[in-house]
């Protein structure tokens, strides 16, 4: 699946952690980083567009899609399908392009199962108070979801070992910084170095 010069990156957080602002951000600010926009079966948000945030799709369409092995990782969260297109990605390492992925704990597992050149992300709020804050202030779930949402993250967070990364996000200003530097310095690994210029080495390097 996976070219030699373009890496899979995924990020994962309990909700409220602010993992899609920094995704977004990291996305706007780097060059070749692309986001596999995720398919879901939960109902769509006010503030939310069709194929930016989610694919919306029917329970039915997901589950023909589940049947057919069209997904690199799909999860049941709060009673809804959440997934990643193989094909998404596919075209976007095809072309050469790092792939950022913003999915659970669950997906996670299934991508590293799946891919084994994976750089994992897991990014934590600075406490509970904080989460639970953040929560609230989206204004876009009822209480008895928020009160969903912040059980679940507890399991959630207990995830967070099997992450290669780890960032707290109290600044927002410096875990940006800190996701950036984590894609930036995969970007200058030797081995990817040395496919991307292997020119400029060969007469860098010999007589």
């Amino acid at each position: 699946m996976q070219t030699n010069q373009a890496q899979m990156f995924i990020v994962s957080a309990p909700s409220g952690a602010g993992k899609t602002s920094l995704v977004r951000r990291a996305i706007d600010e780097l060059s070749d980083l692309s986001v596999a926009v995720s398919h879901t079966t939960r109902d769509q948000r006010p503030a939310e567009e069709e194929g930016t945030h989610y694919h919306f799709v029917s329970r039915d369409l997901f589950e023909q899609m589940i049947d057919s092995d069209q997904f690199l990782e799909y999860a049941q969260v709060f009673g809804n399908y959440y997934g990643t297109s193989m094909g998404a990605v596919n075209d976007a390492l095809e072309a050469g392009k790092d792939v950022i992925l913003e999915i659970d704990w669950q997906g996670a597992a299934q991508v590293r199962q799946k891919l084994v050149d994976v750089v994992s992300i897991f990014i934590l709020p600075p406490s509970r108070t904080t989460l639970i804050e953040r929560l609230r202030g989206r204004g876009q779930d009822s209480d008895g979801v928020i009160e969903k949402r912040t059980a679940e993250a507890v399991l959630e967070m207990q995830q967070y070992h099997y992450a290669d990364y780890l960032i707290i996000n109290d600044d927002f200003d410096e875990a940006l910084s800190e996701l950036k530097s984590v894609v930036i310095s995969h970007r200058v690994l030797k081995s990817r170095q040395a496919l991307r210029h292997a020119g400029l080495i060969t007469s860098l390097t010999h007589e």
